[in-house]
């Protein structure tokens, strides 16, 4: 067989770049940043991916652009923020 495939979420927000973990509902995602910046601010987390939570504050400000891609399976990428793994160098 060729080899495994798998879609990885890019968040651009402002100046930083995140790569969501697997599992994680983009459009619930989408859904709660609109809903912090129609309150007039309020941080939302997610799980990136190293399984890492990130909080990021959202406000009528930040800009946000999200994109798929297809990259090679991680299996270690499994959205469980309680099992992490690498480092930054990791996501370059």
């Amino acid at each position: 067989g060729g080899v495994q495939t798998m879609a990885r979420t890019r968040i651009a927000l402002n100046e930083s770049e995140f790569f969501l973990a697997q599992g994680q509902d983009v459009a619930e995602l989408r859904g709660r940043m609109e809903g912090a910046m129609r309150a007039g601010g309020g941080f939302v987390e997610f799980v990136v991916v190293g399984n890492r939570a990130v909080s990021v504050l959202i406000t009528a400000a930040t800009q946000v652009v999200i994109s798929v891609e297809t990259v090679e399976y991680d299996a270690r990428d499994t959205g469980d923020s309680a099992v992490p793994y690498g480092g930054e160098c990791d996501l370059l």
